[in-house]
Formats: structure tokens, C-alpha cells, sequence
């Protein structure tokens, strides 16, 4: 007899990101800072200093006390994850029982409803309108109506750069039965954080991670704020060692360098405006079919019929951005003052030698 795969996993692809050389990488919204030299220096010492022997410590308290110190919140509410991806495979399995029911936002981040999939939850997605922005009313509605375990969405979303406000958060959670969680990877380039408050909350979770304005995505570290009683559960239901010592350590390291973080914060946030306002004189200049969304992230979505052209001809000068089909979008991270600046040229040759030309 030979094994079979059970049925949920027989026709899944693995995830495959851009591969390949491109001397210009805007397709994953990490910060284009590299680690500064100082920081690299106490990371060699860390380095040193390791018992690679050992276990890490399982409940992470160096990392999740950076992390609290830098957000001003107590670091007993907060849970530390190997990237943010294990606590939404978490959520979506332990936290939840089978066949509970999930509601994503559409589009989104494609993982929320990924992770519920493989736990065999029901997911129903709410759709939202055709500006991308989600009408908080209309997702209570639909929440209410299906009986939601648990409503999950990104606040800044990813890929379409809008959000709610705290306001319309907070109204959400206190309007809903089940867990809300607010994957807020993206509010560091924002203003509308609840944060502070997911420790008042019986029913949400906030989700952070050091991957984008933090600039340590090698690290795969995230955490989760929430009450006492969910934070109890999540810190039992992780795995005992699940983030290990070097990116404990190294992200502790890192959060401790708050003046830094804060400078590289105001720097990403005033090249992406500046990037925006380049693609509206752009689209001014040539009259393009591009729709494009003020940002409350760290890149611009451009929803445009020229997208997946667009795209491959990056591709082929150098340059990765991020297409989405399903939208008909480019989402493009900012990057440092060379980088948005050889992109826009880029693109500028494109519109002169295709779509002007009529080859497009």
C-alpha cells in the first residue's frame, strides 16, 4: 500500500516569492535601510556571547521586553512568535476549534485565509468596495449574521495601503461576539493604532512584527498583545522554543535602539509620500489609466490595466515590484531616494517607448 496526502494539501503549490538577481528589490515592503554598522558591531558580540548548545529562553523575555519598552505597553501582554506567521497558523488552529468560522477581508493578506483553510475552519470574506476600503458597519453586519470565532484583516492592509480608523476599530470589536484580530504590521507608517488598548479588550488581538519598519526581516520575530487570559492561552499553545536565542537576542538589541528606529520610521514614511506624489504627476503628465491610493503604509498600490506589463518590463531592467492579477495592481515599496528615483525613470522609459508608442 502507498500513502496518500489527504485532500486539502494534494494540489497546494508551495509559495514562491520573486526569485532571482534584481538590483532593485521593491517587492516585499521591508525597509530599504541595511542594519547600521553600529548595531552590527553588538550583533558580532551576541554572536560570540551564544551558547549555541542551549535552548533559547521559551518564553522570550528579552525581545518581548524591547518590544513593550519601545511601544509603551506591558510585556505581560504580550506573546513573541517566529515571525507573525506562526501566530496566524496558531489562531487559526489552536485558538479556534474545527469548522469554527472565520471572516477575511478580500483582498488582503492571502495567509489569514490560507492558515484557516489548512485548520478546516469555514471562512466567508467580506468584500470590500471597489476603492479597497472596508465599511466597518457592513462588516459587523456580516460578522453578526454568520456567527464569526474570529474576524481577521490587516490595519494598514497589505496590498492595498488603506486602513480603518482606531475609531472604527474599536467599534468593530465592541460590536462583534468573536476574537478580532488586527494584524497591524504596517501601523508604524500610521496614526490609528489600538495598540495600547488590546490589553482592555476581552476579544482582541494585535499583531506586530519587526519586519518592516523595524528593518530586521531576516529575524522572523512577531508578537501579539492581547488581555492577560488570551495571552495565557497563546503562550501555552506556541511551541516551548519557538524563537531562537539569536533572534531574541538580536531583536532585543534592536528595539533598544528606539531613536534610530524612529528617524528610519519618519524617513520611510517621507519617501513613500514622495512616491505617491511622483505617480500623480506621472499619471497628470501622460494622462495614464492609473488609479492609485494615497498610502498609510510603506508602498503604493496602482491599480492600472498596464499593471502586469508594467511588471515584466521592471523585471527585465532590474527592478522587482509586486503584481497582483486579481486586482489588476502593482504594489510598490517605497524604497531610498536612488532606488524611487531609478524606478520612476524606469517607468518613464516605459511610457515612452510602449504606451505612448502604442506597443503596449
Amino acid at each position: 500500500m502507498s500513502f496518500e496526502l489527504c485532500d486539502k494539501v494534494r494540489e497546494l503549490e508551495p509559495y514562491e516569492p520573486i526569485t532571482g538577481s534584481y538590483a532593485i528589490r521593491l517587492d516585499a515592503n521591508e525597509s530599504f535601510y541595511p542594519m547600521p554598522e553600529e548595531i552590527r558591531e553588538e550583533i558580532k558580540t551576541i554572536v560570540d556571547k551564544t551558547d549555541f548548545n542551549r535552548y533559547p529562553d521559551p518564553l522570550a523575555k528579552k525581545p518581548i521586553a524591547a518590544f513593550a519598552a519601545y511601544y509603551g505597553i506591558s510585556p505581560d501582554n504580550v506573546t513573541a512568535t517566529n515571525g507573525s506567521d506562526e501566530m496566524l497558523y496558531l489562531l487559526a488552529s489552536a485558538m479556534l476549534n474545527k469548522n469554527s468560522t472565520v471572516i477575511v477581508a478580500e483582498p488582503d493578506f492571502s495567509m489569514y485565509r490560507f492558515y484557516s483553510f489548512l485548520s478546516e475552519n469555514v471562512v466567508y470574506a467580506y468584500p470590500k468596495t471597489e476603492s479597497l476600503q472596508i465599511r466597518v458597519d457592513d462588516l459587523i453586519t456580516l460578522a453578526n449574521e454568520k456567527q464569526a470565532d474570529m474576524i481577521i484583516f490587516s490595519n494598514p492592509c497589505n496590498p492595498t495601503g488603506q486602513g480603518i480608523s482606531a475609531g472604527d476599530a474599536r467599534r468593530l470589536v465592541r460590536s462583534v461576539k468573536g476574537l478580532v484580530v488586527l494584524d497591524e504590521a504596517y501601523m508604524d507608517f500610521w496614526d490609528q493604532s489600538i495598540l495600547t488598548e488590546a490589553a482592555d479588550d476581552d476579544n482582541l488581538i494585535v499583531l506586530k512584527t519587526a519586519s518592516k519598519a523595524v528593518g530586521a526581516a531576516a529575524l522572523r520575530l512577531g508578537f501579539a498583545v492581547s488581555n492577560p487570559t488570551l495571552t495565557k492561552a497563546l503562550r501555552a499553545v506556541k511551541s516551548p522554543y519557538n524563537v531562537n536565542t539569536l533572534t531574541q537576542e538580536i531583536g532585543a538589541c534592536v528595539y533598544g535602539h528606539r531613536e534610530l528606529l524612529q528617524e528610519r520610521r519618519e524617513s520611510i514614511i517621507r519617501n513613500t509620500r514622495e512616491l505617491f506624489g511622483a505617480f500623480l504627476k506621472l499619471k497628470e503628465n501622460y494622462r495614464l489609466p492609473f488609479d492609485i491610493l494615497e498610502p498609510c503604509a510603506n508602498f503604493v498600490l496602482i491599480r492600472t490595466g498596464l499593471a502586469e506589463d508594467i511588471f515584466r518590463y521592471l523585471l527585465e531592467n532590474g527592478i522587482a515590484v509586486r503584481y497582483f492579477g486579481n486586482i489588476s495592481a502593482l504594489r510598490i515599496t517605497a524604497g531610498s531616494e536612488q532606488e524611487n528615483a531609478a524606478l520612476l525613470s524606469c517607468i518613464e522609459r516605459y511610457i515612452m517607448e510602449k504606451y505612448l508608442s502604442g506597443k503596449h
